[in-house]
Order: C-alpha cells, then sequence, then structure tokens
C-alpha cells in the first residue's frame, strides 16, 4: 500500500467522521471549524493494531514517511515488525557516479529509522550492506543492538566480501534473552566466535552461514543449545574441518553444505536427519548406526569417481535412502558389480559430466556398467541419467548391432519411469538402453532426450520451450552428435520399445539445431 492508497483512506474516513458528527449536531461546520478538526485529526478511527498491519504492508519508505503525517501514524510506527535495510526498501535509486552519496544517504537513512523506532515489536531484521557503504563496526553493531530486542524471530546480515576479516559479529547481542526468541539466523561474510557456554538461541530453526569464518567447535558451540534446530545450511565457510551434529538435537532433519573445501569429516548423530546435500571435495560421511538420511545429493567439486564412491560406499553409510542425486565431474572408473544393496532406493538421479582435458590416455565410461546400480536397487522406481557429450569419447554403435553385449539379467519389476538427457550414440549407451528395455517389466515410459540442458516443449522446435525464444548455443560437434543419436533412436531402439511403454524423443531444434544431412 503506497502514500497515495494511505492518504485516500485516511481522507474517505474523515469524511465519514465528519458527516456523523454534522447528522448529529444538524449544522455544518464554517470553513475554520473544518480547518482546525482537521489540524488536530490524529487519523481515521481504527483499532491500534489495524494501524500496525498497514504499516507492515506499506514499503519501508511509505512507512517512515507517513510517520510524519500524524501522531496515530508515528505511534504504530514505532511498533513496525519488519525492518529491511536495503538500498530498494530505503527509496535509493543508484545513479552511475553517485555511490557516495547513495553510502552517506543509506547510512543516515538507517539512523533515522532506527533512532525514531522504539526497537520493541521487531519481528524480522534485515541489513544489506554493499561493499562501497562507509559503515564501521561500531554504527553496525549500535544498528543490531537498537533492533535486536527480546520477541525478534528472523535475523539476516549481508555483508560484502571486505567485510569477512575485519566484522566480528558480536555474540552478546543475543543476552539478555535477546536470542532465545530468533528462529531464523543468516549471516555472510562475517566472523562468529561463540564460546564454551553459548546458549543464547535455543528457538533457532535455520541456520544459514555463508562466507563465515567459523570452526567446527565453534559452530558447536553456537548450535549445541538450540535444541529446536531443523535445517543447517554452510556455504564457503573455509575453517570448517569436522563438522558435527550432536543427537540431542532431535529436530533437526536437514543439512545443506556447499564449497566448505577444508572439511574433512561430516558426522552426524541426529535421530531424524533426513535430507544431505554435499558439494565439495571429498569427504568421510558418518550418520551412525541409527541413520534415517532418506535424501542425499552428492556432487564433487573437482574430484572424481562421485558415481563408483555411491555404489561402493553408500549403501552401508546411509542404508534408507530412498532419493539419490550424484553428480560427477568426470569417471575414471566403471560402476563395479557390488553386493550392498540400496534396498529402499525409490529414486535416482546420475550427471556424468566431460572428460578431463588433463587426463593423458582417453577413458572410455562404460554406461553399461550403471546396471550393477540398478541391480542394487531392487525397489527403484524412476532412473535418469544426464550425460554432457560434447566431449565424450566413445566407440559409436553405428553399423554394428550385432555383438550387443549380453550380462547376467536382474529382473527390475518395479521400475517405471527412465530419463535420459544427452542421449549420444556410444554404443554403451546403446547397450544400456536396450538392457533396461528388456529387464524393467513394470516400465511404463522412456524419455531420450538428444539435447543436454536444454528445454523442450514437446515438438522439433524447442527454442518454443524457451524463455529467450532460441535455444543455448551448442558446438557444432554436439549438434552433430545429437543428430547422430536421433538416427541410433530411429533405427535401432523404436523397433524394440514394447507397446505398453511411451517413448518420448528430445530431438534436435528445427530452427537451432539444423545440419547439412550429409554430414551424418
Amino acid at each position: 500500500m503506497g502514500m497515495l492508497s494511505l492518504n485516500r483512506l485516511m481522507l474517505k474516513q474523515e469524511r465519514r467522521r465528519r458527516r456523523r458528527i454534522q447528522a448529529r449536531n444538524g449544522s455544518i461546520t464554517d470553513d475554520h471549524s473544518q480547518s482546525a478538526e482537521r489540524s488536530t485529526c490524529s487519523g481515521p478511527h481504527l483499532p491500534e493494531d489495524i494501524w500496525c498491519l498497514i504499516h507492515s504492508l506499506m514499503p519501508l519508505h511509505d512507512s517512515a514517511r507517513s510517520a510524519c503525517v500524524s501522531s496515530t501514524f508515528l505511534h504504530s510506527w514505532r511498533c513496525r515488525p519488519i525492518l529491511t535495510f536495503n538500498e530498494e526498501t530505503l527509496g535509493l535509486k543508484q545513479k552511475e557516479g553517485q555511490k557516495s552519496d547513495i553510502a552517506k544517504a543509506f547510512a543516515s537513512r538507517v539512523d533515522c529509522i532506527l533512532k525514531n523506532h522504539l526497537g520493541t515489536g521487531v519481528k524480522i531484521l534485515k541489513i544489506v550492506i554493499l561493499d562501497y557503504y562507509k559503515v564501521n563496526a561500531c554504527r553496525l553493531n549500535s544498528w543490531l543492538e537498537s533492533a535486536i530486542r527480546p520477541g525478534i524471530e528472523e535475523v539476516t546480515l549481508l555483508l560484502s566480501a571486505k567485510h569477512r576479516a575485519a566484522y566480528i559479529f558480536p555474540c552478546s547481542i543475543f543476552l539478555d534473552g535477546c536470542g532465545n526468541s530468533i528462529r531464523y539466523l543468516h549471516l555472510s561474510y562475517c566472523t562468529l566466535r561463540p564460546t564454551v557456554g553459548f546458549d543464547y538461541l535455543r528457538s533457532l530453526t535455520k541456520l544459514h552461514l555463508f562466507q563465515v569464518r567459523i570452526t567446527g567447535d565453534e559452530l558447536g558451540c553456537l548450535i549445541s543449545s538450540s535444541f529446536s534446530l531443523e535445517k543447517l545450511e554452510l556455504r564457503c565457510c573455509w575453517e570448517l574441518f569436522c563438522l558435527k551434529i550432536p543427537f540431542w538435537l532431535e529436530r533437526f532433519s536437514c543439512l545443506r553444505v556447499d564449497e566448505c573445501n577444508k572439511l574433512q569429516v561430516i558426522e552426524s548423530t541426529a535421530p531424524n536427519l533426513s535430507t544431505v546435500e554435499f558439494f565439495g571435495e571429498p569427504v568421510q560421511l558418518i550418520f551412525g548406526e541409527s541413520s534415517q538420511v532418506k535424501n542425499l545429493m552428492l556432487e564433487y567439486s573437482f574430484e572424481p569417481n562421485a558415481v563408483n564412491y555411491a555404489i561402493t560406499k553408500l549403501p552401508s553409510i546411509a542404508p534408507h535412502l530412498e532419493t539419490l542425486i550424484v553428480y560427477s565431474t568426470y569417471e575414471r572408473v566403471n560402476a563395479p558389480i557390488v553386493a550392498d544393496k540400496f534396498l529402499h532406493l525409490k529414486h535416482l538421479d546420475i550427471y556424468i559430466g566431460d572428460d578431463d582435458d588433463d587426463e593423458p590416455v582417453a577413458f572410455v565410461y562404460d554406461y553399461l556398467s550403471l546396471i550393477s546400480f540398478l541391480d542394487a536397487s531392487p525397489a527403484l522406481e524412476s532412473f535418469t541419467l544426464s550425460v554432457d557429450p560434447d566431449d565424450m569419447k566413445h566407440d559409436s554403435v553405428f553399423g554394428d548391432t550385432s555383438s550387443i553385449r549380453q550380462i547376467p539379467r536382474h529382473r527390475h519389476d518395479r521400475l517405471k519411469k527412465v530419463r535420459v538427457n544427452g542421449f549420444f550414440s556410444a554404443k554403451s549407451m546403446f547397450e544400456l538402453i536396450c538392457h533396461i528395455i528388456e529387464t524393467a517389466t513394470s516400465l511404463e515410459s522412456l524419455m531420450l532426450d538428444c539435447i543436454y540442458g536444454e528445454e523442450t516443449g514437446g515438438g522439433t522446435v524447442r527454442c518454443s520451450a524457451s524463455k529467450l525464444g532460441k535455444c543455448k548455443r551448442r558446438s557444432k560437434r554436439m549438434v552433430l552428435e545429437a543428430h547422430k543419436a536421433l538416427s541410433v533412436i530411429n533405427r535401432y531402439i523404436v523397433g524394440r520399445i514394447p507397446s505398453a511403454v511411451k517413448l518420448s524423443v528430445g530431438e534436435p531444434c528445427s530452427r537451432c539445431h539444423a545440419i547439412d544431412a550429409e554430414l551424418l
């Protein structure tokens, strides 16, 4: 609700009030009395909680300006529950060459707003400090002290990279009950040093740290008394070597770790941890004997063989997995046959990236070896394989379908949906699809997309499904391979599809991926 709408509401309410007075008195006031009445008016007679609601729905800048209109507005403004300080909410439009002016205006407006705010009643505080703002630690701490009071529920402090080493977040600000009501805490680019005995975030349910300097022991001190903690997200926290989640955090259910590159061990004994997302260098995962992890996303940043690790190690680490997503930068070993099983796994997504250019000897990955993953997952219902074939080295299936390898057949009775993003003409890829067609007795749908990472609207003009109105740029080699893959599907796969299976094919875009047929 903007200032114009608010003024209209006030005017309408005031006119109705005057008409009621005139009807009751039976007379019409003169111009002088009307003017005096407006000058002493404190706004429409609405309950205080309604004014607070109106202010909470207004943009911060308009809400602050309305406080100058009347004492009613000023009172409700001083109890505004949501304080978001960034250039947009403060009405600061950045123009070229005016960064210094904006920096000064930002600091002065935040000072003014917090000075006029009582500090009580704040539920949500969000401060975004850009790199050219001249806000020192003393000033920033004073803002936090003014707004973080008992009853606050969400605190977000997003600093710029230059503050990472210089600014130490004051843990003392959570003393005297100021931290016990906080449910969500999001900090970036700062240093956080809680000590032993820290127990001031007892209601915390979500903690998000990005580029925060904090050790594993200090993080343990921070969350050890957060008995309501449900989700922890750590991104680029490079002082973490060991992450431990204690067993007494019974409500803890979701962990996300992203590029904490010095991390070596993740250990959790939290009894209800069910979802784990990890991206970074390989680490040791320890979930305890009573592990209930059901959803796991695993992605290595630079190291190879994430798929091999998943099939050989995860059945014992997370025996109750139901959904597994594995991103592998590249594989240097084929998937082995294993004895351990994923007894509960229902959904499996595997992504295999392109070849490593530094590899002295070209390694040709055997996609048929992925059958061992399916054999180890008797409850599997859906399987998605994504391959970036731009730089893939492979033996083509063209002209040689008589020597298809036969391997011991395990019936995949529950597998219903299979999708391949980036299907190409590798012989082992073709063998994988043929094996699935023959052994997945409950298969309902098979999707083979010849273009990796591209939207498809179900037709040959793929760019119609893109928001940009055109397909992503692809190398000539990849476009040529997509057309070869389409030929493989039409020549060798379509005739093998059972009548009960729906085959969908993602063809190269007829507009963006056209190619001379003589090149095939």
